[in-house]
């Protein structure tokens, strides 16, 4: 499958290349008791800023019922709680509950430590002209 790489369209590399790198950092999560998924939370809540439902689900790529029977089972766990946003009462903010920092802090190593042999400022700045190329998601 080594040369049949050259033959694949842009689409198709990209999609190769984001299912490589998520699948490793899953697997590396997935023997701590984490996932994915529990990581992206963890990771955009780790700013100690509340965040909205929508915001959430935009940052971890999930659709919103999805979303927030992922944010329900890590209230279950006692890794985040919801507060009303009082700037917006009709909002809901989730904050990092100290487990959950502590958990964001045990995880990063793992997570940054799985992605090392990729994490370089060449490829991010590729990636990040990549992005701007693109546009933001409509």
């Amino acid at each position: 499958m080594g040369d049949e790489r050259t033959e694949l369209g842009l689409l198709e590399l990209l999609s190769h290349a984001q299912y490589r790198v998520t699948h490793r950092v899953d697997a590396v999560l997935r023997s701590r008791r984490s996932s994915l998924e529990e990581w992206r939370v963890l990771s955009l809540l780790g700013d100690g800023a509340g965040h909205a439902m929508s915001e959430i689900a935009e940052f971890t790529l999930m659709p919103a019922p999805s979303t927030t029977k992922l944010i329900d089972r890590l209230v279950s766990a006692n890794l985040v709680f919801r507060r009303v946003d009082p700037t917006d009462r009709r909002r809901v903010l989730v904050f990092l509950t100290a487990r959950g920092r502590a958990a964001h802090r045990r995880l990063r190593p793992v997570v940054e430590e799985s992605i090392a042999d990729l994490d370089g400022a060449p490829l991010r700045d590729l990636v990040r002209e990549l992005l701007r190329r693109v546009g933001p998601p409509s």
